[in-house]
């Protein structure tokens, strides 16, 4: 049983996308844990009163038909922000993502979300501490042994190397998903193979351009991020100019000048 002093509210949002000042809350879900361990929960289906893109929708289920009978935001505030009342926060990358929008959503409604005398609460940042996600972590979770020497060349090229053999060892002919559950391919003892499917999106080494749902090359970053990048160049030529003089890697200019002369020979 907690040790709470406060009632605490374990909490999560599906939203219309991942940007926490544009996007709106399309189903929150809250479970509010009271100090003598009884619990309530709440959930309910929001009108974003804004389309809900169809990648997002394959993401959480959730289609415009879904809520376009729902309240808004607006309608349901002041009970949620009741509810919320005087009690700690908890969620799952709550930081970054889901405290940050609903205070975004709130604010649109003339509502002050204040979380400076509310203890917040990130399972992912524990998971994350305390689970490491280096070298030496995989060499112990692959090889069952720990690794010595780290941060010395040899040694992590060596613990690398068992790490990677550990990884084709356990996950052959498994099926591989990315972290919205969307199914990537399957792991296969191939090294081409492998390739594609770990790097079938990248364009450039940076990633600064990728590959769309469409096979298509776009942006990934920046006010064109998601825009067609022959596009972009023809409808704002002086946007290759100002990469090319820009901080960006070698292969990011050259792939760049690559596309631009293709579409110039179409």
């Amino acid at each position: 049983m907690l040790n709470l002093k406060n009632p605490l509210v374990v909490f999560d949002l599906e939203t219309t996308g991942t940007n926490t000042s544009k996007d709106r809350i399309v189903e929150i879900a809250l479970i509010k844990i009271f100090p003598d361990g009884k619990t309530k929960e709440k959930c309910r289906r929001i009108n974003p009163g804004i389309p809900i893109p169809i990648e997002t929708s394959l993401v959480h289920g959730i289609y415009d038909k879904d809520v376009k009978d729902e309240p808004s935001f607006n309608q349901v505030a002041k009970s949620m922000s009741d509810f919320l009342e005087n009690c700690d926060l908890c969620g799952f990358n709550i930081l970054q993502f889901d405290i940050p929008l609903l205070a975004q959503e709130f604010a649109r409604v003339g509502i002050d979300f204040n979380t400076e005398k509310r203890n917040l609460l990130d399972a992912q940042k524990i998971f994350h501490m305390m689970e490491k996600r280096n070298l030496s972590a995989a060499f112990k979770f692959y090889t069952g042994e720990v690794l010595e020497n780290a941060h010395s060349a040899l040694a992590d090229t060596r613990a690398t190397m068992a790490v990677f053999m550990g990884q084709i060892a356990k996950y052959d002919q498994q099926t591989l998903s990315n972290l919205k559950g969307e199914v990537l391919g399957i792991i296969e003892n191939d090294m081409n193979s492998l390739h594609l499917l770990l790097n079938k999106k990248m364009v450039d080494l940076a990633g600064r351009i990728i590959f769309n749902d469409q096979g298509k090359e776009v942006f990934n970053f920046g006010k064109h991020k998601g825009k067609l990048v022959n596009e972009v160049l023809q409808k704002e030529p002086s946007f290759y100019d100002w990469m090319m003089k820009g901080d960006f890697p070698l292969d990011t200019k050259k792939k760049l000048t690559q596309l631009r002369l293709n579409s110039f020979n179409k």
